[in-house]
């Protein structure tokens, strides 16, 4: 059977996403507020003086209004939680009013555009520009600069795009009433110098075509990145960089395919990577944990799906008998191989119910020697296998009874185990040696302390003498289980 585990990023703290959701509420509210102020006070004066560039830019600035309501709506939808119908949340509305607000930047462009080449060609209107006027204009810049940096600022913070068009809206009015101050400049030049004045007169117009033409760049950038949210368009590039981030995990053999979703301000990511397939379930779902870490150290908000893939890749001979008896369910232990001029043998203990039959128990091992040496030949043509044994063990189910023997054999045992140490150059270094009465057998454990810089093979060796020595002085031991230990920098 193979083995695949799927995890998931937890989601933000409910005080957290409360926070978020105000917070962006708060700005949305403020911006609806400051374009209601700016719509009225630019359409009385666009009336008074017949300014089309102040027309226009009350125009715009009723835009940024719609803009705005829709904003705080969006906002406010794409905070509620998913539910059955909504499974992945409802963070796209934020991109839905995206594309709604730039429907409407390219209206008001045509409506401008219109406008200004009627006046330019055939109905020309005079233009009377006032101080008021000009100090209508310098605050609206004022206002939309304020504006666009909270919005901006926020959107950055949550990654909200529905807040980042707002901003842009508050951003292009800048630069659009600069323009239009520009013409009222240049009408106001044409009254000085009555020469030019037809001439100077038409600048209203102008610098309205160049507001539409800065609507339109701003709305065209909107609308594209709009389209790709909404058409789940994946960030450029992020995939290459979370690929190289998650096959640097040691573990990972591969990443065999990532998919991404943006839905408002949140990334959804869903992985499938290549691990060993003789590996753990808990090694397994390590691994995919450390890949979701790799994800949010690129992207924190990113929900991540990872499902691993087991597979075999250089693997070696005890690891394939281990991923062949975790696939068949069996529980295996003792593996060892030896090779001779004939092949390589393989012995190992399988553990079996104990309350099936021999034959049973008998039928399983036969099973897993077939299935082993099937695996083998497939991933290690070149070895030779010259057989398989299989000791057929009952697994225990329960901890038996034991009991202390008796002070007088025990401590015949330490004194012997100490000897043995004293022998070898240990002495003092054995400590917490127990005695039990196990089954009719006695069990023996003791702790062994060794210099450190031994190598594995070197100290497994050590223990593997002092057993040897305890089983010619003791024939009739069970089990003898020693615990090696690195000995404490300063202890002899």
């Amino acid at each position: 059977m193979l083995k695949e585990t799927m995890t998931n990023l937890d989601v933000m703290p409910a005080e957290d996403s409360a926070k978020q959701a105000h917070e962006k509420q708060l700005v949305a509210a403020a911006s609806v507020a400051a374009a209601v102020i700016l719509v009225g006070a630019k359409l009385a004066v666009g009336v008074i003086t017949g300014s089309l560039g102040i027309l226009a830019e009350a125009v715009h600035s009723a835009l940024d209004m719609a803009a705005a309501f829709i904003t705080l709506l969006a906002v406010r939808i794409s905070e509620r939680p998913a539910d059955a119908s909504h499974l992945y949340g409802h963070g796209k509305v934020e991109n839905l009013s995206a594309l709604v607000e730039t429907l409407l930047l390219m209206a008001t462009c045509a409506w401008i555009i219109y406008e200004a080449i009627k006046r330019l060609f055939f109905v020309p209107v005079l233009v009377e520009p006032n101080l008021g006027a000009f100090l209508l204009m310098g605050l609206s810049m004022v206002i939309d600069y304020s504006r666009s940096r909270s919005l901006s600022r926020v959107a950055r913070k949550y990654q909200s795009q529905a807040l980042e068009a707002d901003a842009l809206h508050f951003k292009t009015d800048i630069w659009s009433s600069a323009v239009v101050i520009l013409g009222l400049v240049l009408v106001k030049i044409g009254e000085i110098q009555p020469g030019n004045r037809e001439l100077l007169q038409r600048a209203d117009a102008v610098a309205a075509l160049v507001v539409a033409f800065i609507i339109i760049c701003a709305g065209a950038r909107l609308g594209s990145r709009t389209v790709d949210a909404l058409l789940d368009r994946a960030p450029q590039g992020l995939a290459e960089q979370l690929e190289e981030k998650i096959k640097a995990i040691p573990g990972i053999l591969k990443v065999a395919r990532i998919r991404f979703r943006n839905v408002g301000n949140r990334l959804f990511v869903d992985l499938i990577v290549e691990v060993p397939r003789h590996f753990s379930f808990q090694e397994s779902h390590r691994l995919a944990q450390e890949a979701q870490e790799a994800v949010r150290r690129i992207w924190p908000r990113a929900d991540v799906l990872v499902h691993t893939n087991p597979i075999a890749e250089d693997e070696t001979m005890t690891e394939i008998i281990q991923a062949v008896a975790a696939q068949q369910q069996m529980a295996i232990h003792n593996v060892t191989t030896h090779r001779t001029e004939r092949g390589v043998w393989i012995d190992l203990d399988l553990e079996v119910d104990p309350g099936v039959s021999f034959e049973q128990a008998h039928q399983q091992a036969t099973e897993l020697e077939n299935k082993l040496k099937a695996e083998l030949i497939a991933g290690q043509p070149s070895v030779c296998i010259a057989g398989i044994n299989v000791h057929i063990e009952p697994r225990a189910e329960e901890a038996v009874e034991g009991s202390a023997l008796e002070p007088t054999k025990a401590d015949l045992y330490i004194h012997c185990v100490n000897q043995i140490c004293q022998d070898l150059g240990l002495a003092g270094l054995c400590h917490d040696i127990e005695l039990h009465k196990v089954g009719g057998k006695i069990y023996l454990s003791l702790h062994l302390s060794l210099a450190a810089d031994l190598s594995m093979a070197e100290a497994h060796g050590v223990a593997e003498q002092i057993e040897g020595r305890l089983r010619r002085e003791f024939p009739c031991l069970g089990r003898i289980v020693i615990h090696t230990e690195p000995q404490l920098a300063g202890s002899e």
